[in-house]
């Protein structure tokens, strides 16, 4: 029980990396909130998981910035304060080549991926300076290292700026004690494969990474002595390779 006395808040936690991540750090006593854009997703990952203590659970798109404005109100009323912020929500769509990818669904990435996770870290921001200490995990991706076509334009793009969003906070942030890391997993077979151009085979599937993978590496940095910290770290299946 590592976590134990510790809060967290996760973006995107009704399903994929942010779930499996949730349940990792209440494994740890860590008393963990989740956020998401449906409630009832969020209700039935609450449900699936029995954890001790409990997830809590608040609806809320955090590409809004008023909806985000409210999720950390909640959070301060159930958790009291943020030890730990894992910036886990993202999408990507079918139709993203350059030549099908529509502007509103340029912005929508765009706004979700990179631009979520700015509202959320400034708003986390002024409680861990306070305290000169926290810890903020951005799940980006591989395709926020290396662009190919397999993320599509769009999704690549969204990635890179929230790359740059956690290289540059943790600059400003690291003589306050304030640690940030960027994490890039590779291929994750997650609900998010539903949006690529044609279905992913089971065999594909299968030499993927599990969400649970990425959550233990989430885990092993919000353990870490607060005189430790991971900048970047890229976690990619076996057989996948780095591009």
């Amino acid at each position: 029980m590592r976590l134990t006395g510790k809060t967290a808040l996760v973006t995107g936690g009704g399903s994929g990396i942010g779930e499996a991540t949730a349940a990792a750090l209440a494994q740890e006593g860590c008393r963990v909130a989740i956020c998401g854009r449906r409630k009832d997703v969020l209700d039935e990952t609450v449900k699936r998981h029995a954890v001790k203590p409990p997830l809590r659970a608040f609806a809320a798109d955090v590409s809004e910035r008023k909806d985000v404005e409210a999720l950390f109100a909640w959070a301060a009323k159930e958790l009291g304060r943020i030890d730990i912020l894992v910036n886990a929500a993202g999408i990507n769509i079918p139709k993203r080549m350059i030549s099908e990818l529509s502007p509103e669904n340029w912005d929508l990435l765009l706004k979700v991926n990179a631009t979520g996770a700015f509202h959320c870290v400034q708003a986390v921001l002024p409680q861990m300076k306070e305290r000169q200490d926290g810890v903020i995990v951005n799940i980006g991706s591989i395709s926020g290292k290396r662009a190919t076509p397999l993320g599509g334009v769009g999704y690549n793009a969204s990635k890179f700026a929230m790359t740059a969003l956690g290289i540059s906070v943790g600059e400003e942030m690291k003589d306050l004690g304030i640690r940030v890391t960027n994490i890039y997993p590779g291929e994750v077979d997650t609900p998010i494969l539903r949006h690529r151009p044609a279905p992913t085979s089971p065999e594909h599937r299968a030499r993927m990474l599990k969400a649970e993978d990425v959550a233990a590496a989430v885990l092993m940095v919000a353990c870490l002595s607060p005189r430790a910290c991971v900048r970047e770290l890229v976690i990619t299946p076996t057989k996948q390779g780095y591009v």
